[in-house]
């Protein structure tokens, strides 16, 4: 049986950058949905769901860079 072909590095990292994209930008989205829905005076949902949003982004990215490609 022939080796597996190693995907694209570029590919690769690209959906590094579109995942994390995707993460921030759903839980600001979300956050700001929450703010509207309390009818808050402050953005305190969108800033602590970003915030989280950033952080998972962040685990993922780096587990991602730091895993070992098979």
């Amino acid at each position: 049986m022939p080796p597996q072909k190693q995907p694209n590095q570029l590919i690769k990292y690209s959906n590094l950058g579109i995942q994390m994209a995707a993460i921030i930008g759903i839980s600001a989205w979300g956050g700001t949905k929450l703010d509207e829905y309390y009818k808050n005076q402050t953005a305190v949902f969108t800033i602590v769901l970003s915030l989280l949003g950033i952080a998972v982004a962040l685990y993922i990215v780096l587990k991602g860079l730091i895993k070992p490609d098979k």
